[in-house]
């Protein structure tokens, strides 16, 4: 059975980005609830002594009372490691891979950002590795996620409404520009291969 992980920094900890309210609501809630459900949808299964991954992997397509709440348990747990209380430089080795396949850190901020806003609706924007190891960009929507995909996820953004309506109601694109001054990238950087 899975269970909600802590934040990995204190909820007043990002405050000049998304307030404690924000994230009593999206973590405690949100999150938590998405926990209870798939804990209860698996109870008494054979998916109870699975992974999330495999969860995730085997439930894609067919099993959406099952997919849903573990791929949005993954991506929400994955979420809060992206994020950072202060502002990080992106590290050498993650420069040079943004700028081999996005041209310039520039460029992949751009056509993040662009994508982020492009996002109809509730979902999520991915920084991914591609099996070739060249970086890009994924939109999903609702809680598909590249788990289930031969893509491996760097960094997320949370688009769902609730990641971000409590405090800057229906201004995404706020939401998107201070996004970059809390990322970890360190963490991103971690998970190159």
């Amino acid at each position: 059975m899975f269970s909600l992980p802590s934040l990995p920094f204190d909820s007043n900890a990002l405050k000049e980005f998304l307030s404690k309210e924000t994230f009593d609501y999206h973590h405690g809630k949100h999150h938590a609830g998405y926990v209870a459900t798939l804990n209860a949808m698996i109870e008494n299964t054979p998916w109870a002594e699975k992974t999330l991954e495999k969860i995730i992997e085997g439930t894609r397509g067919n099993t959406p009372s099952i997919f849903h709440p573990a791929a949005q348990h993954f991506n929400h747990a994955f979420f809060w490691n992206c994020l950072s209380s202060e502002t990080q430089s992106i590290p050498e080795s993650l420069q040079k891979r943004l700028s081999a396949s996005f041209k310039s850190e520039n460029e992949f901020t751009r056509i993040f950002t662009d994508t982020a806003l492009a996002l109809f609706g509730s979902g999520w924007i991915w920084l991914v590795q591609n099996p070739d190891t060249t970086l890009g960009i994924l939109s999903t929507t609702n809680a598909e996620t590249p788990v289930a995909t031969s893509q491996k996820p760097l960094l997320t953004l949370d688009l769902w409404e609730h990641a971000y309506y409590i405090d800057y109601r229906n201004d995404r694109a706020r939401f998107v520009e201070n996004f970059w001054n809390h990322i970890n990238w360190n963490y991103v950087t971690s998970l190159l291969s």
